[in-house]
C-alpha cells in the first residue's frame, strides 16, 4: 500500500502549520510560510519507532530531562543498569543455560509487581506451571499484578500488552518469538530482526521498560543478528561456571549508564542472593602466603575487586612445553613469558606452565600483568611471598611497567584488607600522597625491580 502525501504550510517565525497559505501568520509574521509535504505513515508499520509524521526538529530545541528509573528491588541489577531500569527502555540479557537469567528476571518481576506495578511475563520457552514452579522457589510472596503468558505470536502478544496495559514486560526469549507479517521460521535472521524493531516500538511508544532473554552461540556469544545489539539500549551477560555459586552480571552497553560496572551474585536454595563483598569473595586464602599465588585488582565501576592469580610451573616431560590459562588470554601469557626469558632471564623454554585466575572472573584489561609475572616466578623457583603483596601493572614488550587506572582507590581497599605491600607502576606511586596506610607501596619500573621487592 502506497503512503499517502499532503501539502502543509509552515510558518518560519513560531512553526504554526496551516492546511492553506496565508499572506500573514497568526504571530503576525508576514510572508513567512513555507510549503512543505508530509507523508503520512501506515498504522500498521511495526518497523518504525516513532508515531506521527516524520518531522526534523532543531537539536537545540530539544529538550532534556533525567531519565525516570524503576527499582527491581536487586541491588545488584540497578547498579549494573545505572542504578534502575529506565522506563521506556530495552535491555537485552544473554548467558549460558542454566547460570541464572530466568532465576534473576523472575525475582525482579516479583519485586515490581509487589510495589504495584503491573508485569507480564511472557514465556515462549515453558509452560505457565513451569514458570510457578520456578516463582514459588525464589519469590516467597507472589503479587496479583504479576501476568505470565505462554504465546510466541507477536501480535497475540501485542495484544495482550494493549488489553493489560503493563508496566513491564519480560520476552523469554526473542528467538522463540514471530510475527505473521513474515513467513520465516522463528529464530531467523529476519523474524529476530522483525520482532526487535516491534518490541522497540512498543517500548518507546508506550514509556514500557522491555527486558528480553536471548539465547547464546556454542562460543558463548550472543546468536542472531548482530542488528537487536545495536537496536536495544542495554546488553547485559551472565558469566561464571555452573559448578561454582558465584556469578557474574556486565553490561557490555548502556546508553542510560556506565560499561564498567559489575553484579556479583550466589546461586543459592531459594534464588540468586547479591554478594556485597566481591572481594571477600574471591579471597577465601587471604591470610595464606602460598607458593605461586598472587593478589591483584582491577576497578570496577564505582568499586575495587580484589582476586588471585596462581601459576604452576614445572618441567615438561616430552614434546613441546604447554602454555595454558584461565581467564587470561593465551596469547597474553605467551607474550608475558617472552617478556620474562628476555628481561628476567628466565628458562621457561623447557617448562609447563599453567595459570589460572581463581574464582572463574575474566578481568579485563592489562593491569593484572605484573601480578602474572610474580606468581609465575614464585612458582618457578619455589618460593613463597614473605608478605601479604598485591601487585598491579601493565608489563611492556621492553619489560617495564605502564601505569594503569584508579590505583589510588585499589590501594586503599588493600590497606582496608590489611595488605602489607603493594607493587605497581613508578609513575602512579609518585602521584600518591597518602599518610594513613597500613602498608608500604612501592614504584618500580620494571619487573627485574617487582620481583627484588617480591623476594625481599
Amino acid at each position: 500500500m502506497a503512503k499517502k502525501s499532503k501539502t502543509v504550510f509552515v510558518c518560519q517565525e513560531c512553526g504554526y502549520e496551516s492546511q492553506r497559505w496565508s499572506g500573514k501568520c497568526i504571530c503576525g509574521a508576514w510572508n513567512s510560510f513555507v510549503e512543505e509535504k508530509v507523508v503520512e505513515p501506515l498504522e500498521a508499520d511495526v518497523r518504525r519507532r516513532a508515531t506521527g509524521s516524520a518531522k526534523a526538529q532543531s537539536l537545540k530545541s530539544v529538550g532534556t530531562a533525567e531519565y525516570e528509573r524503576m527499582d527491581t528491588g536487586i541491588g545488584e541489577l540497578n547498579r549494573v543498569l545505572g542504578n534502575g531500569m529506565v522506563r521506556g527502555s530495552l535491555i537485552l540479557i544473554s548467558g549460558e543455560p542454566g547460570i541464572g537469567k530466568s532465576t534473576i528476571i523472575i525475582q525482579a518481576a516479583a519485586n515490581l509487581a509487589s510495589k504495584g506495578e503491573r508485569v507480564l511475563y511472557v514465556s515462549g520457552e515453558e509452560s505457565e506451571e513451569q514458570i510457578k514452579l520456578r516463582a514459588d522457589r525464589v519469590c516467597p510472596n507472589l503479587s496479583d499484578n504479576l501476568f505470565v503468558l505462554s504465546e510466541t505470536n507477536m501480535e497475540n502478544i501485542q495484544t495482550v500488552c494493549d488489553n493489560l496495559e503493563p508496566a513491564f514486560i519480560v520476552i523469554d526469549s526473542i528467538q522463540t518469538v514471530y510475527s505473521d507479517m513474515i513467513d520465516s521460521a522463528p529464530g531467523s535472521v529476519s523474524q529476530v530482526r522483525l520482532i526487535g524493531n516491534h518490541l522497540m516500538k512498543l517500548g518507546k511508544t508506550k514509556n514500557i521498560p522491555i527486558l528480553i532473554v536471548a539465547h547464546v552461540t556454542k562460543s558463548g556469544d550472543l546468536a542472531g543478528p548482530k542488528t537487536v545489539e545495536h537496536l536495544v539500549d542495554c546488553v547485559l551477560n551472565f558469566s561464571g561456571e555452573r559448578d561454582q555459586d558465584l556469578r557474574i552480571l556486565r553490561s557490555y552497553k548502556n546508553r542510560f549508564g556506565t560499561t564498567s560496572e559489575i553484579g556479583a551474585f550466589r546461586m543459592g536454595e531459594k534464588g540468586l542472593e547479591e554478594v556485597q563483598d566481591v572481594s571477600e569473595t574471591f579471597l577465601e586464602n587471604k591470610e595464606e602466603k602460598t607458593e605461586g599465588s598472587v593478589t591483584t585488582a582491577v576497578y570496577e565501576g564505582s568499586r575495587p575487586v580484589m582476586f588471585e592469580i596462581q601459576a604452576l610451573v614445572a618441567p615438561a616431560n616430552v614434546g613441546f612445553a604447554r602454555r595454558t590459562s584461565l581467564g587470561i588470554d593465551n596469547s597474553r601469557l605467551n607474550m608475558i613469558l617472552a617478556v620474562m626469558e628476555k628481561k628476567a632471564g628466565l628458562q621457561l623454554i623447557n617448562q609447563d606452565v599453567y595459570l589460572n585466575v581463581v574464582g572463574g572472573i575474566r578481568p579485563e584489561g592489562t593491569g593484572t600483568d605484573l601480578a602474572a609475572v610474580l606468581a609465575i616466578y614464585s612458582s618457578y623457583k619455589r618460593i613463597a611471598p614473605k608478605k601479604r603483596t598485591l601487585a598491579m601493572g601493565e608489563v611492556g614488550l621492553t619489560g617495564d611497567l605502564r601505569s594503569i587506572q584508579n590505583a589510588e582507590k585499589i590501594i586503599k581497599e588493600a590497606s582496608r584488607l590489611g595488605y602489607e605491600q603493594v607493587i605497581l607502576p613508578f609513575r602512579n606511586a609518585e602521584k600518591l600522597s597518602f599518610n594513613d596506610l597500613n602498608c608500604k607501596v612501592f614504584g618500580v619500573k620494571s619487573i627485574r625491580d617487582a620481583i627484588r621487592i617480591f623476594e625481599a
